[in-house]
């Protein structure tokens, strides 16, 4: 299954889908938490027998325990096309490795989506609790699965308390963090600013995520690229806003929006941000800063063109040049060369994905075209948005200064997608370029080829990013 989780935060919404649209939930009821953890037993929820809630927790517990094919004998056979039991082994690892060691279900709610019942299933893990939501279908087999919401655990390293170290670079006697909100009801949004202390009027910045349901500091597993960016900004003198994407905040509601883009997903919510930080109390509202990171920084010339004069400058981190469309076949085709010799399920799901990809670029599509037939299962909305923007012209009819970072291990936005933006802003002398040859996607070092699995080990913000991104700040 070549999905969100795998590629992490490239692509955007969904995990998998059990159709093109799906209404409003109109009825539901919450079920005792199951007793499930690992090794216990839980009801076969075998297809055509169980209520969906039985349904639901016996799907979860079997992918935890590692029992594809169980968990594929569930399934209906759309489903079990898109995702047979090796790729369903493959999606719950990168689970683990983004949310920590799986310890139990809880709570799980049945809602009506018709034709479907939804089960939302409260999956504990290591470092967050996430909700994942299992279509069932009429006759009571598994049609769709997706992430609804994720939530740090409140004494993991996803939580507010985090028992990770911070970065040398860090001085945490150098600022001061207060609560905000991001926008405004219904999509309001919780916050941190990290201003540092003293008097006088700071530069600032506002980071923007990646595609996904990310919170504010970009948690994924044992790390957080924007906790680490914000606090090491801060020790350096630029406050630093972050907020909780709205994806994360409200999955379920935009779950069921078909006509979703980049704007409702990332674009409006960083406008507002950059509205607040101008307007807060120690900052100097000329020398605010968008820093973004992966779809953040492909997103971020067309942000900046829709605040005119409101922005002093922006920062690309690991920028895709690429279409995104592309990209999610580049990512996965890297991933499936891991395997070596790529086994006849990958090279059944690559060849799925290069026709989804293709009809997605076509002159074919159109917005009733199903998200099944799309990458990622993502409505056709999204990539008919995304066909109107060309990350590369809007970056050169800027005028604000511009800064991009690419890692030479990143395998999600590969050292191939610096050079198209450098000769795009080829004579900009406000264009700055930096690279760094051990870093990774999410912003951390390493050695060697890089995997998925290395997200998963604990480590920090690359050093020199810090410092370099800190002193472009403050030189404009």
């Amino acid at each position: 299954m070549l999905r969100r989780v795998i590629l992490i935060v490239l692509v955007p919404l969904l995990l998998a889908a059990c159709g093109s649209s799906a209404p409003t939930p109109t009825a539901g009821r919450t079920s005792p938490p199951s007793p499930a953890s690992p090794g216990s037993a839980v009801p076969s929820g075998a297809p055509g027998t169980g209520d969906p809630a039985t349904i639901g927790a016996a799907f979860i517990a079997a992918l935890s325990r590692g029992d594809d094919a169980a968990a594929e004998g569930m399934e209906d056979a759309t489903m079990r096309a898109a995702a047979p039991g090796p790729a369903l082994g493959r999606l719950w690892a990168q689970f683990v490795a983004q949310y920590g060691a799986f310890q139990a279900i809880g709570t799980i709610t049945t809602t009506t989506q018709a034709p479907y019942t939804i089960a939302a299933v409260a999956t504990q893990f290591a470092n967050s609790t996430v909700t994942l939501t299992v279509a069932i279908s009429g006759a009571r087999q598994v049609s769709g699965l997706h992430v609804a919401k994720v939530a740090p655990s409140s004494s993991s390293p996803g939580s507010s308390a985090a028992s990770s170290s911070p970065a040398a670079y860090v001085n945490r006697a150098a600022f001061t963090e207060t609560a905000v909100t991001v926008g405004s009801s219904p999509w309001a949004l919780p916050g941190t600013l990290s201003l540092p202390n003293g008097s006088g009027s700071f530069p600032a910045v506002v980071l923007v995520q990646g595609s996904g349901p990310s919170d504010r500091d970009e948690t994924f597993g044992p790390n957080k690229p924007f906790r680490d960016l914000a606090w090491g900004l801060a020790s350096a003198g630029v406050a630093v806003l972050r907020y909780d994407k709205r994806t994360l905040v409200y999955g379920a509601q935009m779950a069921t929006d078909t006509s979703i883009t980049v704007r409702e997903e990332t674009m409006d919510d960083a406008i507002a941000a950059v509205a607040l930080l101008r307007q807060a109390p120690g900052v100097d509202p000329a020398r605010v800063f968008l820093v973004g990171h992966s779809l953040g920084a492909y997103l971020a010339p067309r942000i900046a063109g829709q605040v005119p004069g409101q922005l002093a400058g922006i920062a690309m981190l690991e920028a895709p040049s690429t279409p995104l469309v592309q990209l999610v076949l580049v990512q996965a085709e890297y991933l499936a060369g891991l395997e070596g010799s790529p086994s006849p399920s990958s090279d059944t799901q690559l060849a799925a994905l290069r026709a989804q990809v293709a009809l997605a670029e076509s002159p074919g599509l159109s917005p009733s075209t199903p998200a099944s037939e799309l990458p990622l299962d993502t409505p056709a909305s999204y990539w008919l948005d995304l066909r109107t923007h060309d990350p590369l012209s809007a970056a050169a009819a800027l005028p604000v200064p511009m800064f991009f970072s690419q890692g030479g291990r990143d395998y999600q936005v590969p050292p191939p997608e610096l050079p198209p933006w450098q000769t795009a802003l080829a004579g900009h002398t406000n264009a700055n370029f930096r690279t760094y040859p051990a870093m990774d996607h999410l912003l951390l070092d390493g050695s060697g080829p890089a995997t998925p699995a290395e997200y998963s080990l604990p480590g920090h913000v690359d050093a020199q990013l810090v410092a370099d991104l800190a002193a472009w700040i403050k030189s404009h």
